[in-house]
């Protein structure tokens, strides 16, 4: 099973045990955290999200991602700087989807319940069709010159 989920301002496709990196939140390390913004699963495609469906992950680890550096340059002007930004993240792993009361735990530890089919109300007897008779086609007269 996976879910299409929507978290700093990223669009990222998770399933139960994936380990993702996302924009830096302000939970602890240990912390659980929930992502409600579901924009579609395996069978379902939301409008704009999908009712009732809540993944949990756990916070791993924060940090800072690999330096980047930005050049900024004016010709003819003796302007030259260099900077550099480290983009911070938060590493969360999915642990768990839940549609409304069910979710993927309890779903796999519960074996599957045989479906009994519900008995069907008795069909109401057909009424006899009364329709009017369709008048015959006349053939037409050749026209008269």
């Amino acid at each position: 099973m996976f879910a299409i989920i929507k978290t700093g301002g990223k669009q990222l496709m998770v399933k139960p045990g994936d380990e993702i990196y996302i924009e830096k939140l302000t939970a602890e390390e240990g912390q659980k955290v929930t992502f409600e913004e579901v924009l579609a699963t395996e069978s379902v495609v939301g409008t704009p999200y999908v009712q009732g469906v809540v993944i949990t992950g756990t916070v791993v680890k924060h940090g800072k991602e690999e330096k980047l550096r930005v050049v900024r340059y004016h010709p003819k002007k003796n302007v030259n700087k260099v900077y550099g930004h480290r983009q911070p993240y938060t590493k969360v792993k999915i642990d768990d989807f839940s549609a409304g009361a069910i979710s993927t735990k309890t779903a796999a530890a519960k074996p599957a319940e045989p479906k009994t089919a519900a008995p069907k109300p008795a069909a109401k007897p057909a009424e006899p069709k009364t329709a009017a008779p369709k008048p015959k086609a006349t053939p037409k007269k050749p026209e008269e010159k």
